[in-house]
């Protein structure tokens, strides 16, 4: 969209898009370049519809869990929450050297992360676009976006959030015509041992909804966190957090 902070998604991209399945996911997607996640370096990631990126393993839970989770893969969690992109919207993701993108990328990164210069060789992009919730009953849908990107020693994850309307499915107890309430979405990232793990402020409860005016870089609706040796980035408490949570 226009102004928003999302880096191009879409068809026109060549993006793969996921199958209109409930809880559905990717096929495995091999990774062209490794991907360091918590000290560990993974080939293999699936793009769950739930609004998670795990590795190794697909992750079709819909009502999010708090963090540390031991019992199963490391994830990236942009928005967990239970989407249904059979009501509504689409799940698109690429693997990408275009130079254009890893040019903005990599601008973006050394912005935010001055200290350690970042020329971005690879990114994994993918983009949840207007998905609808489980049992929904409204027209609405949540836009985000979550980027793994790599210099072969370095690696970052960038959240994006463009348009949050909703919260939680009906299956997690959710109104089925708000999408609110009940166990709300959950952010942030779990390495699969029960000691490193990060939960965005305001997940699993009301305030997740204003994750869209939040931000640890200054930008509201971005957060960035280099993930190879996972590090908590600049304030705390995190930029606009003061005015924005409720």
């Amino acid at each position: 969209p226009s102004g928003s902070l999302l880096y191009s998604y879409g068809p026109h991209q060549r993006d793969e898009t996921n199958p209109k399945h409930d809880d559905g996911t990717s096929e495995a997607i091999t990774l062209s370049v490794p991907f360091t996640f918590y000290g560990k370096t993974y080939q293999t990631a699936f793009v769950n519809n739930n609004g998670v990126i795990s590795f190794d393993e697909p992750i079709r839970q819909y009502t999010p869990d708090p963090f540390p989770l031991v019992d199963g893969p490391p994830f990236v969690a942009p928005y967990w929450a239970d989407v249904d992109n059979v009501l509504g919207g689409d799940i698109f993701y690429r693997q990408t050297t275009n130079s254009e993108l890893l040019e903005d990328i990599s601008r973006d990164i050394t912005q935010y992360f001055p200290k350690n210069p970042f020329t971005a060789t690879w990114a994994l992009v993918v983009t949840w676009d207007h998905v609808a919730y489980y049992g929904s009953s409204s027209e609405k849908g949540n836009t985000f976006q979550a980027v793994l990107t790599t210099d072969s020693k370095m690696s970052y994850v960038i959240f994006n959030y463009w348009d949050i309307q909703w919260t939680t499915g009906t299956a997690s107890d959710g109104d089925a015509e708000t999408g609110l309430g009940g166990t709300p979405a959950h952010a942030g990232f779990n390495s699969g041992d029960d000691t490193n793990f990060y939960n965005i402020p305001g997940s699993q409860t009301d305030a997740i909804i204003n994750i869209t005016t939040t931000s640890n870089v200054k930008v509201p609706g971005r957060w960035v966190f280099r993930v190879d040796d996972f590090q908590v980035t600049s304030e705390d408490p995190p930029q606009a957090t003061k005015n924005c949570w409720l």
